[in-house]
């Protein structure tokens, strides 16, 4: 499995090059399939979701340049035959996960049934937020708020063994500080990263390296 994790997207010239040498070719070659389910979590879901479509927000990832840009929305897919959408997936190039409620995305992946199939896939997972916290361990509490039924855990798929606090020191989060990030990492029992915007965590077959133009900060 390949997989870049994101704070803000593909922000800068390092993450842009992770990404096609993950990819093995061209960005404009690439065939991608975006997933912008995580958003709509979170209030006023359905606008950012469309930002995030179209490629007309902040943080870049589907209007990157690829040859081709799908649309996999796992809240739809439950309800459909596995043959129009299984085959896409195992196409696809990459797969663009978009950030919001990772709880929300987590529940969705799982139902969807596309979790089981992400270790198996030959496309690049590129993480954005909580689309990169989904693949995590465990969220921390700090980042619970939606949850389903019947549960408050904040554990999600466990891909990777390490936990994500992304947009350290983001001018639009406040709260999101590195001491923050400290007390966050010390309800965890595993190996955790904050990392801002400018900032990519990659790992292929379990080898992790850390990709970035900004600040980060590794807590085991």
């Amino acid at each position: 499995m390949k997989v870049l994790l994101t704070s803000g997207g593909i922000q800068n010239d390092s993450q842009r090059r992770a990404l096609v040498d993950l990819l093995g070719k061209p960005i404009a070659e690439a065939h991608a399939l975006c997933i912008p389910t995580a958003v709509y979590g979170m209030k006023e879901g359905p606008y950012h979701a469309y930002s995030f479509i179209t490629g007309t927000g902040s943080t870049p990832m589907c209007e990157l340049g690829f040859q081709s840009v799908g649309v996999l929305e796992l809240t739809a897919l439950p309800s459909l035959d596995e043959s129009l959408w299984v085959p896409l997936v195992e196409q696809a190039d990459v797969l663009l996960v978009n950030g919001g409620d990772p709880l929300f995305l987590n529940y969705w992946m799982k139902k969807s049934g596309l979790a089981e199939r992400l270790p198996s896939l030959k496309a690049v997972y590129v993480g954005l937020s909580a689309g990169s916290m989904v693949l995590t361990p465990r969220i921390g509490q700090a980042f619970v708020e939606w949850t389903p039924p019947h549960t408050t855990s904040d554990e999600t798929l466990g891909l990777v063994d390490f936990s994500i606090f992304p947009h350290l020191d983001h001018e639009l989060l406040p709260e999101n500080t590195l001491d923050e990030a400290v007390k966050w990492a010390a309800d965890l029992t595993g190996p955790s990263y904050a990392i801002d915007d400018q900032t990519a965590i990659q790992v292929v077959d379990g080898v992790v390296e850390v990709i970035s133009e900004g600040h980060w900060k590794r807590f085991d």
